[in-house]
């Protein structure tokens, strides 16, 4: 057989990669179900095997390997689907979005794009057109770096637009707020943030606030906005919507990494209905604020749960979720030196380093709590200084004998990091979370604030490969359907694109290209590398005999096309535990 296999590889051009022990063949046993043949299978193995056809039978894939071998497991009933020399791969997965959210976003009224200042006031003028006086209009994640001024709109602007609404453009934790929207905070030049929350209110050069609120959800509030509220059966809907959205992309398996109550028990009830399409993994959110010993508490509750000690195929909660600082949308990300006085961010204190949401001597025993329950914790950790605090605390608790790779601890975003980062998380067995949409859509305003130097190690992707590291591809989908038009895109070719290209809108150039992935390491970033964050690799995560058939059918050949084709890859088919799940018509 081995002769067989290789001459039939040199054949049709495959490098010889798989091996035929691999292959599952019983004369005796029942015929597959489903047959992909005439095919380029990455099956995104150890080796990264190449071979021409795979066979399903139920929810698991049979075999992989040649035409000619696969054939032998066809019965009268089994659907065979010529691939036509297309590529086949893994089922993609996103480590790291906010489905239930993103599925309602627009649920009220749809949304027009915003990439100006402009574009915002007129929507809020709109908006204050159509709401009673005195009702709130807000906004959310329309981030300042993607506008063009890259600014905050003033105080004055949202007071011109909406005088007698309250207003508050929302983005990301922080916030630009009108007047009216700061009288009924009484949010005022003696106005001083509670002891013990994390925060700050922009001042101008005479002490009054500015309209400019870090992390304004701790102490600033609002009110209604009349928008609709969905029923039930509504949010089921938008879900599903979206799932399939997410199928037609090529994604089968996801992680929510913020979930809510609500949001874990909806899914829960599409899986026993059997209508899930996507697999969901869950890191639940925690808040950080109150008793410690409470927080403990709730994070100990979490191990607790049915979804998490069942080692469920579809649902499982594999962790926990916490903030420990800002944005880098939005002027709030800790870093480790000075934003430095910028205009775009309106920092007016050259030594304002960001916003730390959790002191270090709290962190630790929330994280202890975690990992002494068999949890995943993982942080919202945007600036180097975050990255830091988590790492360091990380490697206390592993030098006690904690199990910090065990539990595979994370980091989330992990934008800013450092050569020392880089190494501290590959030697502890920490995993990281990254988004490459980040770079795509922000390199412009973050290379206008910081500097090209200083973005050295900014989505170091390459280095955290080549320490030997586990990095995931996401996207922090968070606004609307569509897998191009949402505010953070969740098209993972986009995404693997990006990261093999290190190119960005509005961007001339590349934004360190040392620190471009390979066409195969791109694969790995989105299928095995994001199994091995969630849990699921003995499962899914490659196309071997025994894994989930879990895969995707492309248009282009990921491997060897130009690389201005990457992102413009179509999905012809995605299978989600042996189901077809998506078709291209």
């Amino acid at each position: 057989m081995f002769s067989r296999l290789f001459c039939c590889c040199l054949a049709i051009g495959l490098p010889w990669a798989f091996l035929p022990d691999a292959l599952i063949f019983s004369r005796a046993a029942e015929p597959a179900d489903f047959i992909l043949r005439n095919a380029k299978v990455a099956t995104v193995d150890a080796k990264f095997s190449l071979a021409q056809a795979l066979a399903v039978r139920g929810d698991k894939i049979l075999a992989v390997g040649s035409d000619a071998d696969i054939a032998k497991l066809a019965g009268p009933q089994t659907r065979n689907v010529d691939a036509q020399g297309r590529l086949v791969i893994p089922g993609l997965m996103d480590s790291h979005t906010h489905p239930s959210g993103a599925s309602l976003y627009e649920f009220d009224h749809r949304m027009p794009e915003m990439e100006s200042i402009a574009d915002v006031l007129a929507y809020i003028k709109m908006r204050a057109a159509l709401a009673p006086e005195g009702q709130w209009i807000t906004t959310s994640q329309i981030f300042i770096t993607r506008l063009k001024e890259q600014r905050y709109p003033t105080r004055a602007e949202l007071d011109a637009v909406a005088p007698k609404h309250p207003v508050a453009f929302q983005t990301g934790p922080d916030a630009s707020v009108n007047s009216l929207a700061l009288q009924l905070n009484k949010i005022d030049r003696n106005f001083q943030i509670p002891a013990g929350v994390p925060g700050k209110v922009e001042r101008d050069a005479n002490g009054e606030p500015t309209g400019i609120l870090r992390t304004s959800g701790n102490y600033f509030k609002t009110g209604s906005t009349g928008a609709r509220s969905p029923t039930e059966a509504q949010r089921t809907e938008q879900l599903i919507t979206l799932f399939k959205d997410y199928n037609s992309v090529g994604i089968t398996a996801i992680c929510d990494r913020n979930a809510s109550l609500g949001a874990i028990e909806g899914y829960a009830k599409l899986r026993d209905a059997g209508q899930l399409t996507v697999r969901v993994s869950l890191s639940q959110g925690i808040s950080s604020l109150g008793e410690l010993a409470r927080i403990q508490d709730n994070i100990r509750a979490v191990a607790k749960q049915k979804l998490h000690t069942e080692n469920d195929d579809w649902v499982r909660i594999v962790g926990i979720k916490m903030f420990l600082d800002g944005g880098m949308l939005t002027g709030s990300a800790l870093m480790r030196q000075p934003w430095g006085v910028s205009e775009i961010y309106s920092i007016t204190d050259p030594e304002y380093r960001g916003v730390l949401f959790i002191p270090k001597d709290r962190l630790k025993p929330m994280v202890r709590a975690a990992v002494e329950s068999g949890l995943q914790f993982t942080a919202h950790s945007v600036g180097d200084g975050a990255v830091h605090t988590l790492l360091e605390v990380y490697d206390e608790l592993a030098k006690e004998g904690l199990p910090i790779r065990q539990t595979r601890a994370s980091v989330a975003h992990s934008n800013f990091m450092s050569k020392e980062a880089v190494e501290t998380a590959a030697r502890l067995g920490v995993v990281l979370d990254i988004q490459p949409a980040w770079l795509y859509l922000d390199s412009r305003t973050l290379a206008k604030q910081f500097g090209y130097d200083r973005l050295r190690y900014f989505q170091p992707l390459k280095s955290i490969f080549a320490a030997g590291g586990v990095v995931g591809g996401g996207s922090d989908h968070m606004q609307k359907i569509g897998s191009f038009r949402s505010v953070n895109p969740y098209n993972p070719f986009l995404g693997m694109a990006t990261a093999i290209t290190r190119r960005a809108k509005w961007y001339d150039g590349q934004m360190h290209p040392e620190e471009a992935l390979t066409r195969e390491q791109a694969l790995r970033f989105y299928t095995i590398n994001n199994a091995k964050l969630l849990f699921k690799e003995a499962r899914t995560g490659s196309l071997e005999p025994g894994k989930l058939a879990d895969l995707a059918l492309l248009d282009t050949d990921l491997l060897t096309c130009p690389e201005n084709q990457l992102a413009q890859t179509k999905v012809l088919m995605t299978m989600v535990g042996g189901k077809v799940v998506w078709e291209s018509k």
